[in-house]
């Protein structure tokens, strides 16, 4: 089975080196819409270096590498990456015109991070999602949540949001075409978040808040310049080198997406950018009812709550650490969603005074009169956990590659 992916950006070549590395997929045929630099060499080079994660060869066998990008045909526009046959797209940019037909490719991720609405039309001159499947593919990844434009149609019913390891049982192969990965940030929630929901349920759950701190990203400007004609969001145009820039995250959305439950919890997310090519953290407030003030939950729980999911049933993306982590350890981390940072799990428990005649004033005046007390009092517990997430490869791509080959595995 070959493997199309769009776009060559930081997600679009780090899923390429993903799926190079696993060996899933007999020939992957990326999409770019345009020529690279000077020469197909060039074009080898930005493959193959990394400012980030580094050589290609050392990231795949280390300090023992040669290199690995051979066999380079610019007529064909194909090259071998490590056994992997790669051929490049080079001519359309709208995803319903690109020759995924015509190159025999079924399965597509999409990670240019432009078409996200999953009701836009495949006609759409400024190109759109479902356009990849005029084009010839049955499925489309798109690697970032979906952003809906008419809210009126919402999601339609063949697109899903999926986390791989915490929704994929909701995948409907016969119902579900479109397929979004959600984003790096709900990658991380979703498994800081599902430890909790099991353990205490939706109901006890009062109210949830979490902030991002976040590395940059390339939407953002290097130096500042003038905003763009309807830019809401000055700091964006804003320089990433020397400032801290608050923004804006869909995460809470998308989390309501991957956990239902969590519709059923009042939930705040907001992000901060920092100047880091990669290495985030998710600093998450929970806000839980308690059985009793002598009997509360305790640092010590919520850890071992995160200790035994880590051990168990989220094994291998769920990570739970002692050590004293900066955000450096944790890039090319393999496969952690999420790594716990359990040395700075914090709880306090007080208790909420509640007044019975403010909270019930949907009942009538002959039922407010039987009740016996103006007001009860409600242990309340708060915990904040840090989880830490490697936005780019680690966290994300790595998943997303479980995701694609969990989907292609199921087209069959």
């Amino acid at each position: 089975m070959k493997l199309g992916i769009n776009g060559l950006g930081r997600i679009g070549k780090l899923t390429l080196w993903h799926h190079v590395a696993r060996k899933h997929f007999k020939e992957i045929v990326v999409n770019l819409g345009r020529t690279v630099g000077t020469s197909f060499q060039d074009l080898a080079e930005y493959i193959e270096k990394d400012s980030t994660y580094g050589w290609l060869p050392v990231w795949l066998y280390g300090h023992k590498a040669n290199r690995v990008i051979e066999e380079l045909n610019e007529k064909e526009g194909t090259m071998v990456i490590d056994g992997v046959k790669v051929k490049f797209l080079m001519k359309n940019r709208n995803p319903k015109d690109i020759e995924w037909r015509e190159e025999g490719v079924k399965l597509v991720v999409d990670c240019t991070g432009k078409f996200r609405d999953p009701n836009a039309s495949p006609d759409d001159p400024k190109g759109a999602a479902r356009g990849h499947f005029q084009a010839g593919a049955e499925k489309v990844i798109i690697s970032a949540p979906f952003k809906v434009k008419d809210k009126e149609k919402g999601i339609p019913e063949d697109a899903i949001t999926m986390v791989y390891g915490i929704n994929e049982e909701m995948y409907n192969p016969q119902k579900h075409h479109l397929i979004s990965s959600a984003s790096c940030t709900t990658t991380c929630l979703a498994y800081m978040m599902k430890p909790l929901l099991d353990y205490f349920g939706p109901e006890r759950i009062l109210s949830a808040s979490m902030v991002t701190v976040h590395a940059t990203t390339s939407s953002q400007s290097i130096l500042d310049r003038v905003p763009k004609e309807g830019e809401k969001d000055l700091r964006r145009a804003r320089s990433v080198f020397n400032n801290i820039i608050l923004t804006s995250t869909g995460a809470a959305e998308a989390l309501g997406l991957v956990i239902p439950e969590m519709q059923k919890v009042g939930f705040i997310a907001e992000s901060v950018r920092v100047p880091l090519t990669t290495g985030s953290l998710i600093i998450l407030t929970v806000n839980i009812q308690d059985e009793s003030l002598e009997n509360h939950i305790t640092k010590d729980l919520i850890n071992n709550i995160y200790k035994e999911a880590a051990e168990t049933k989220y094994k291998g993306y769920l990570i739970f650490s002692m050590e004293q982590n900066v955000s450096t350890d944790i890039i090319g981390y393999p496969k952690a969603a999420a790594i716990i940072e359990g040395r700075e799990t914090h709880t306090r428990t007080a208790l909420a005074k509640v007044d019975l005649f403010k909270a019930c004033r949907g009942l009538s005046e002959e039922k407010i009169k039987d009740i016996l007390c103006s007001h009860i009092e409600v242990p309340i517990t708060q915990v904040v956990v840090y989880g830490w997430y490697d936005n780019e490869l680690a966290s994300y791509t790595h998943l997303m590659g479980d995701l694609t080959v969990y989907i292609a595995e199921k087209m069959f």
